[in-house]
C-alpha cells in the first residue's frame, strides 16, 4: 500500500492498494474511491470483538474495501479540524489509542477494546476508563484533534497532561491521575481537579485541539430552547 494525507487542518488519507489487498474502516468514514473497490461490511471477528469495539467508542459493523481487478484507490477523510497520523502497528508494538480515534487500517490490524488497569485513570483522567487497542501488523490511520505532538519517553521519565490531551500512547506506557495540589489551585485554577501523568519508556501523541473542550468554549454562545 502506498498513502499520501493531504490537506491540514481537514485532512484526508488517500491510499493506494495492490488487486487483492484490503483496507478495514468503521462505517461511514469512507470518502471517495475508485469503481474496483469493493465494499463488505461485518462484524470482523465476530460478535464478541463486535461488542468490545462499540463499548471503546467505535461501530458495531466495520467496512472491508478490497481492490479488484488491478490496483485500487481509497480515501479516507477526518471528520473534525485536525490531523490524521499513520502508526505502524506490530507484535510488541501496540498502540492505545482515544475513543473513535480509529479511521481505517489494514487488515493485518485488529481493533479492540482497552480497559485502563486503575479506575481512577478513567474516572478522573478525561482520556476515558475504555480505550481503543490497535494490535497486529500493519499501518493504522488515526485521528488527532488538532496538530499532533509527539514525544518519546525514557523509562521512569513522565509527563503531566490536562484532560483530554492524550490521542495516543504504545502500550509500554501507563498512565495514572493525580490531583492537582492546593485546594486553592483546584478551586480557582481554572484547570481542573485532576492531571494525567503517563509515565515511560514509550511514545506517546499529545492532541491541541480535544473536541470536548471546543464543544465546551462554544456551547455558551449556542441559542437555548424556550
Amino acid at each position: 500500500m502506498r498513502y499520501e494525507i493531504l490537506g491540514e487542518p481537514l485532512p484526508v488519507v488517500i491510499c493506494h492498494v495492490h488487486e487483492g489487498e484490503t483496507l478495514i474502516t468503521e462505517r461511514g468514514s469512507m470518502s471517495w474511491m475508485s469503481p474496483n473497490m469493493k465494499m463488505e461490511t461485518s462484524t470482523n471477528g465476530g460478535l464478541g470483538k463486535a461488542l468490545g469495539r462499540m463499548f471503546s467508542g467505535d461501530s458495531f459493523f466495520q467496512n472491508r474495501y478490497t481492490a479488484i481487478g488491478g490496483e485500487g484507490m481509497i480515501a479516507f477523510a477526518s471528520s473534525f479540524p485536525g490531523s490524521i497520523r499513520a502508526l505502524q502497528i506490530s507484535p510488541g508494538n501496540s498502540m492505545i489509542v482515544q475513543k473513535s480515534a480509529f479511521l481505517a487500517s489494514e487488515s493485518g490490524v485488529q481493533l479492540s477494546v482497552y480497559f485502563q488497569k486503575k479506575l481512577g485513570a478513567g474516572f478522573f483522567g478525561g482520556e476515558g476508563f475504555i480505550m481503543q487497542k490497535l494490535s497486529g501488523h500493519g499501518i493504522a490511520f488515526i485521528e488527532i484533534d488538532g496538530h499532533a505532538v509527539e514525544y518519546n519517553l525514557q523509562a521512569g521519565q513522565q509527563i503531566i497532561i490536562d484532560t483530554g490531551y492524550l490521542a495516543a500512547m504504545t502500550e509500554s506506557c501507563t498512565m495514572e491521575i493525580k490531583a492537582v495540589p492546593g485546594v486553592k489551585n483546584m478551586l480557582f485554577g481554572g484547570e481542573g481537579i485532576f492531571n494525567t501523568v503517563i509515565t515511560g519508556p514509550g511514545k506517546i501523541i499529545l492532541q491541541t485541539m480535544p473536541v470536548s473542550n471546543v464543544a465546551a468554549s462554544i456551547r455558551p454562545f449556542m441559542p437555548s430552547a424556550k
